[in-house]
């Protein structure tokens, strides 16, 4: 039997055999990193070490790296704490129409606690354009949410000029790059951002650990309090074992970027112009001069995203429905929505990301599946219609 094949790293990525290794070696040797003894001060080196390799992927010093559980818990407490910090600045918080569930619901939960939020739209390739934001900019405007690449369509954010309208207003900024970091150069300094949030999961490591990036200098309160671990910016006993995997998975990706973006944009460039040669009726979806090198996101006319994904499961295939984090509530895609696409153009929507595993025979063989699943989906999608009509007209 062939191996399966798995395109659906957006949701999550496989944990390379590099960080297993340092992750076993921190769990057979146990510790808490806030214990004084051999033991726990060995454990406190091992988290600073992985502080450092984090902070170095994306140009930071290591006192501005803060580790968390997850992209949505950095991505909650960027919303909260810095708002809750600037306060006196204003009570109006500004997000695109885009971001993921964890920084939209956050904002929608602020709303309901008495906070503006304006929502600012993107164009028909998922791009926020500084015009936009500077638009729905208000005086009492204390901070800016808007992702540096969106993980469904792939489309990277103009996040250098966005931040620098906020910064014009007095704004923080921050921005989601869960979905980028490890896959796209990211530079805090370059970018000019306040906060940024990046998770393991998304960049081969481990899930359970992320990170907040908070510029030196730039307020922000705590969204857990406890036994003030972390510099007492959030409390609880440190994932020892997810961060030091965390720390390999960004040593690697720092060290191979360059290679890994080369390498998977081919694979999936390869996948893209095979797909389009071989189905008809496909529309692909995002920005193609600045889009993340291991998406791609297209529509397919005449299937579902559900049938489509569940039927290349079947035959071996890994792929991505929709928003990864949404995918169970089997609702059009908000982010096609919001860049102009009908519920039936979004219908049969298909995120297939490329990665680290993929080989060039993994693109061969998907070529072969991918056309034949669409074409067996689209024949029984026929065959209904066509009995649903014959029994209409017997009726």
């Amino acid at each position: 039997m062939a191996e399966r094949i798995y395109l659906d790293g957006a949701a999550a990525t496989p944990v390379l055999p590099e960080v297993k290794r340092v992750m076993e070696e921190a769990l057979s040797e146990g510790g808490n990193p806030s214990s004084i003894h051999a033991e726990g001060r060995r454990a406190r080196q091992r988290i600073e070490r992985a502080r450092g390799l984090v902070a170095a992927l994306i140009n930071a010093a290591s006192e501005e790296i803060v580790f968390t559980s997850c992209g949505t818990e950095s991505n909650a407490w960027a919303l909260r704490g810095l708002l809750a910090a600037h306060r006196r600045k204003g009570n109006h918080v500004v997000i695109s129409v885009i971001e993921h569930p964890s920084v939209s619901l956050a904002a929608r939960r602020l709303e309901l606690e008495g906070t503006r939020v304006s929502i600012v739209p993107v164009d028909g390739e998922g791009s926020v354009s500084p015009s936009a934001l500077r638009a729905a900019l208000q005086l009492q405007t204390a901070l800016v949410s808007i992702m540096l690449a969106n993980g469904e369509v792939g489309t990277i954010e103009p996040i250098q000029e966005l931040a620098a309208v906020a910064h014009e207003h007095g704004a923080l900024f921050h921005t989601d790059a869960v979905a980028a970091a490890g896959h796209h150069a990211v530079d805090v300094k370059a970018l000019g951002v306040d906060a940024l949030s990046l998770a393991a999961n998304q960049c081969y490591g481990p899930t359970g650990v992320a990170a907040l990036y908070v510029r030196e200098g730039v307020r922000i309160f705590p969204l857990l309090e406890g036994g003030g671990q972390e510099v007492g910016a959030r409390s609880g006993t440190e994932a020892l074992p997810a961060i030091v995997g965390m720390g390999v998975a960004a040593e690697i990706a720092r060290r191979t970027l360059a290679e890994r973006v080369t390498r998977v944009s081919r694979l999936r460039d390869r996948l893209r112009d095979g797909l389009a040669s071989r189905i008809e009726s496909l529309r692909l979806n995002g920005s193609w001069s600045s889009r993340l090198p291991h998406n791609l996101h297209v529509c397919i006319d005449g299937v579902s995203s559900e049938s489509l994904v569940l039927g290349l499961d079947h035959a071996g295939i890994a792929a991505g429905l929709g928003s990864a984090c949404n995918s169970k509530a089997m609702r059009p895609s908000a982010v096609l929505k919001a860049m102009g696409l009908t519920e039936e153009e979004a219908k049969g929507a298909l995120v297939l990301t490329v990665g680290e595993p993929t080989t060039d025979e993994d693109i061969d063989r998907a070529l072969e599946i991918i056309p034949t699943v669409v074409r067996q989906l689209r024949n029984v999608t026929a065959l209904t219609a066509r009995m649903k009509e014959e029994t209409r007209r017997r009726a």
